[in-house]
């Protein structure tokens, strides 16, 4: 069997975002600017409330989706088209931008463990400026494919036959892995695709060791395997057909030209979004 090696290595950055939630990014820093089809990759978990309370109040979007997967801590969605969710531990928060929208995302707890991911995905050209959407996906609509390995969430495209709730605009993968001790699990891939790994909890060796906090950068042909000695360990993985398209990005708005990003800030200045 044909496994893909890893490239690029990457730790990210501590930074702030929004109203000043403290924060890892991944992908969308010096190390790594972009992963086509993936913009940006933030991590954020502190059981310090000062550290994400101030969450993220009303901002725009236009031209991308983000994806919001939450594993500890509550916080609420609100946007300008009128939708309203509130994520729980295991939840995914889905929404599609598209031509423009303005959504907030706070904490509802003021205490307690906060901690999850916040991944950007590109719309294709064509897609840029379609109507804005939004998934609200529970934790229990999320399907696990139980393995001897251990088990795997399915948020979006499909692992085994089993398809995720998450809805994309390009062919993706998106899985939460969880491994046992001394275990070994392959992900068939598709070729070409992008992929990536970041390991949030535990060691893994997946053709060479990777350590808590690191995001690992595959070749694009083969599969990807992991395997774990005497811990156990949890893997944010995605995978996806990268667009190839020129990307122009400008703050909140990720367009395909300089100019069409000007024209985000005069119709978001001009109150044209939703």
């Amino acid at each position: 069997m044909n496994y893909q090696k890893i490239k690029q290595i990457v730790e990210g950055i501590q930074t702030t975002d929004g109203a000043g939630v403290n924060l890892t990014r991944i992908i969308g820093s010096p190390e790594l600017n972009m992963l086509d089809p993936f913009l940006l990759l933030d991590e954020f978990g502190s059981d310090n409330p000062d550290d994400y309370i101030a969450g993220f109040p009303p901002h725009p979007h236009r031209g991308f989706e983000t994806i919001t997967y939450m594993l500890n801590g509550k916080w609420q969605h609100k946007d300008s088209a009128g939708n309203e969710g509130k994520l729980g531990e295991g939840s995914v928060q889905w929404m599609t931008a598209g031509r423009g929208i303005i959504h907030s995302e706070m904490p509802i707890q003021t205490d307690g463990l906060s901690r999850g991911f916040q991944l950007w995905l590109n719309l294709p050209k064509e897609k840029k400026m379609i109507k804005p959407a939004y998934q609200d996906i529970e934790s229990e609509q999320i399907p696990i494919v139980k393995e001897k390995a251990g088990m795997v969430k399915v948020i979006s495209g499909n692992f085994h036959g089993t398809v995720g709730p998450g809805k994309s605009h390009t062919p993706i993968l998106i899985l939460d892995i969880q491994l046992l001790e001394n275990s070994k699990l392959t992900i068939p891939l598709t070729d070409g695709w992008n992929v990536f790994s970041f390991i949030y909890e535990g060691d893994v060796f997946s053709g060479q060791k990777l350590s808590k906090g690191q995001l690992a950068v595959y070749e694009k042909d083969g599969d990807v395997d992991f395997k774990t000695k005497n811990n156990k360990a949890r893997i944010f993985f995605a995978a996806g057909e990268p667009l190839n398209e020129p990307v122009a990005r400008g703050g909140p708005f990720v367009m395909n030209t300089r100019g069409e990003v000007l024209q985000a800030f005069s119709d978001y200045e001009e109150g044209k979004f939703e």
